[in-house]
């Protein structure tokens, strides 16, 4: 696990005196934070484009969102790295070494019994990849074939690949699914569609194909400790105010271009 800290200004809209304020002026009172004048915020990176590293940096989608929540509270963001388990089960907000996670992660009934989740902020897919020309186009094929399939431990994917009763070979992150993938360890892979649509825009990846989109239902939230209802009520009102100003357009066509996180409906199949 390591720990990065940062105060991160928000392209060219953002004036200076926001800087000022969203760094320099603690107004975080009555909301309760693990550290004084911080808000430290569990991930598992990378999970491109939500949370990745960028020359030593953790950066993307979700981190801008956070720091916005940040802003609003005048402190600044920690970020702390940690595994998926971790994340989903509250186990770093019940031990208090985070106040929230925002790791693209999937809102659930199973895992609202162990958090508490902001309003949704986007909404995702399963996306099936394989390699040009296998005849693969989806995941009954896949699961006629006995071919293995690379999946993310503890997510929505593999939770779809058991339920469909695949070969399935699970890994630690999205990228070791992907690099399995190119490397030929799995015939197929199913990860989040942003983050699939993210590794095909690399041009080292153009033998792979997206052979079908599964609608899984999925919405993507923000997480806090289970009770927390004050830092949970900043967060819903800073992501509202996000969606009306156009902040949350302009930060999902930066991470995701226009186009990237639109999915073509007709290929959509249930699980």
């Amino acid at each position: 696990m390591f720990v990065r800290s940062k105060c991160l200004v928000f392209g060219a809209a953002v004036v200076v005196s926001a800087l000022i304020a969203g760094c320099s002026k603690d107004r975080s009172a009555g909301v309760p934070l693990v550290k004084s004048g911080k808000l430290v915020t569990c991930t598992h990176v990378p999970f491109a484009p939500f949370e990745f590293e960028r020359d030593g940096k953790i950066t993307g989608f979700d981190v801008d969102v956070v720091e916005l929540v940040a802003q609003r509270l005048g402190v600044k963001v920690q970020f702390v790295d940690t595994s998926v388990e971790n994340l989903t089960t509250g186990a770093m907000l019940d031990s208090n070494q985070c106040d929230l996670v925002a790791a693209g992660l999937t809102m659930t009934d199973a895992r609202r019994k162990s958090v508490d989740f902001s309003e949704p902020y986007f909404d995702a897919y399963q996306a099936l990849v394989v390699k040009r020309g296998t005849g693969m186009t989806s995941l009954d094929a896949v699961k006629n074939s006995a071919k293995r399939v690379g999946v993310q431990s503890q997510t929505i994917g593999e939770d779809l690949a058991k339920t469909k009763e695949l070969n399935l070979l699970p890994f630690e992150s999205s990228d070791a699914v992907l690099l399995a993938l190119r490397t030929g360890r799995v015939e197929a892979a199913i990860v989040d569609h942003p983050a699939v649509q993210t590794w095909m825009k690399d041009s080292g990846n153009i033998a792979f194909q997206i052979a079908a989109y599964v609608d899984t239902g999925e919405q993507l939230g923000i997480a806090v400790k289970k009770g927390n209802t004050k830092l949970l009520t900043i967060i819903n009102e800073v992501m509202a105010q996000a969606r009306t100003d156009g902040t949350q357009k302009r930060l999902r066509d930066q991470w995701f271009g226009e186009s990237l996180g639109a999915v073509p409906v007709t290929t959509l199949a249930k699980p």
